[in-house]
C-alpha cells in the first residue's frame, strides 16, 4: 500500500498529465463534473458525487463518427480516428465503475462498438471509496461495495493523505510513473480497514439499503409489464430526461447530421426512452404513450436487462435519481410503489 499526503495531489495530477489526459472531478460554477484536468482546474475529490456520472469518458455526450464533403459529383467520407491516446479517469467510485461495467456489456458485445472499445483500451481508472456515503446512495441494493471499489486503482482518503492500492495491469503501470511521489506506508492496510469498516456502517444505517429487490428479475416480464400499478405511478412524469442524462448506465443515443457549411458531420448524441420522438420511425413511435415510455425505463433497468445479462440489474444504487427527478418519481419509488402496490405514499 502507498500513500500520498492530500497537499502533494496537485504535483500528483500534474505528473499523471505530463503523458496523458487527466480526467477528474472539477467544480464550475457550483456545480462538479468530470473534465481534463488544467493548471488552473479547480478540482474536487472530496464531493461525495458529480452530477452526471464519469461514463462520458468512455461514452461522450455527443461525438463525430464521420464527415462527408461533396466537390463537385464526388463525394469524399472521412471517419473519425478512434481514440489513441492513453487517459486517466481518476475518482470514480464503486458505483460508477459498476456502471462502466454495465456500458460493457452493452458496447463489447457483438457487434463491438469500436469508439468505446479503443477508450475502454486506452483508459485506466482510478477509484476512490466513498468517504461519507449519502442518504440518496443505495449502492449495496446491487450488491456493489462503496468501501472498497474495483478499478485499475483503489484508493480511500483518510486524515489528510490518500492511500493508493494498484490492482491491474494498467494500475501497475500507472503507479511506477509516479513511483517517486509515492511512499510505502505500513500502516496504510490497517487504516484502510478501519475505514472500511466505516463506510460500512454508514451504508448500513442509509434509508435505501434495505431496499428489497424480490420479484424484480428477468423473469418478471409478464406480471411487470402488465401491472396497474405504471398507470397511477406515471402521471407526474415530465418526460423531461433528468433522469437519463444523470445515469451512469443509460446507454440509448441517436445519430444525427450537422451541416457545416462545408461538410456535413454525423455524430451520436446521448438520447433518451423518456422522449416521445425516442426510435420515431415512419409510421410513429412504437411507444405512444408517456406511461409506456415511463414504464420502458424501469423495466430495462430491473427486468430486461438482467434477463439478457446473466441477471446484472442496469441501476448501481447511485441514487442520482433520486436526487434530481422534479417530480420524485425515481426508481426508488417504482421498486417501493410495487411493494405496496399502489405506491402513492411509496
Amino acid at each position: 500500500m502507498y500513500k500520498i499526503a492530500k497537499e502533494n495531489l496537485p504535483a500528483l495530477f500534474q505528473r499523471i498529465a505530463e503523458g496523458q489526459d487527466l480526467i477528474l472531478p472539477i467544480s464550475n460554477g457550483g456545480q462538479v463534473n468530470y473534465g481534463v484536468w488544467t493548471e488552473d482546474a479547480d478540482v474536487d475529490i472530496e464531493t461525495l458525487k458529480s452530477v452526471k456520472s464519469p461514463k462520458d469518458a468512455f461514452f461522450p455526450q455527443s461525438e463525430n463518427l464521420y464527415t462527408c464533403v461533396r466537390e463537385g459529383k464526388k463525394l469524399q467520407i472521412t471517419p473519425e480516428e478512434l481514440q489513441q491516446k492513453d487517459f486517466v479517469v481518476f475518482g470514480m467510485k464503486a458505483c460508477d465503475i459498476q456502471g462502466v461495467e454495465v456500458l460493457d456489456k452493452v458496447f463489447l458485445s457483438e457487434p463491438v462498438d469500436t469508439f468505446y472499445a479503443a477508450r475502454r483500451q486506452h483508459g485506466t481508472i482510478v477509484a476512490m471509496a466513498c468517504h461519507e456515503p449519502e442518504e440518496t446512495c443505495f449502492c449495496k441494493v446491487f450488491g456493489i461495495d462503496a468501501a472498497e471499489p474495483k478499478a485499475d486503482v483503489a484508493t480511500w482518503l483518510i486524515d489528510g493523505e490518500l492511500c493508493w492500492k494498484p490492482l491491474t495491469e494498467k494500475g501497475e503501470t500507472l503507479t511506477k510513473a509516479v513511483a517517486d511521489l509515492l511512499s510505502d506506508d505500513a500502516a496504510a492496510d490497517a487504516k484502510v480497514e478501519n475505514e472500511k469498516s466505516a463506510i460500512r456502517a454508514i451504508i448500513d444505517k442509509l434509508p435505501y439499503s434495505d431496499l428489497s429487490l424480490e420479484g424484480w428479475n428477468g423473469d418478471a416480464l409478464t406480471e411487470k409489464f402488465n401491472s396497474p400499478v405504471w398507470e397511477e405511478l406515471y402521471k407526474p412524469c415530465l418526460a423531461c430526461g433528468t433522469c437519463t442524462f444523470v445515469c451512469p448506465t443509460c446507454q440509448c443515443y441517436d445519430i444525427k447530421d450537422y451541416d457545416t457549411g462545408h461538410g456535413v458531420q454525423r455524430y451520436r448524441c446521448w438520447d433518451s426512452c423518456m422522449y416521445s420522438d425516442f426510435t420515431m420511425m415512419a409510421h410513429g413511435n412504437n411507444r405512444n404513450s408517456q406511461m409506456q415510455r415511463f414504464r420502458q425505463r424501469f423495466m430495462h433497468k430491473l427486468v430486461y436487462f438482467p434477463a439478457n445479462n446473466d441477471g446484472m440489474y442496469s441501476c448501481v444504487g447511485c441514487g442520482r435519481c433520486v436526487e434530481k427527478c422534479p417530480s420524485a418519481l425515481n426508481i426508488v419509488k417504482v421498486i417501493k410503489a410495487f411493494q405496496n402496490q399502489g405506491g402513492e405514499n411509496a
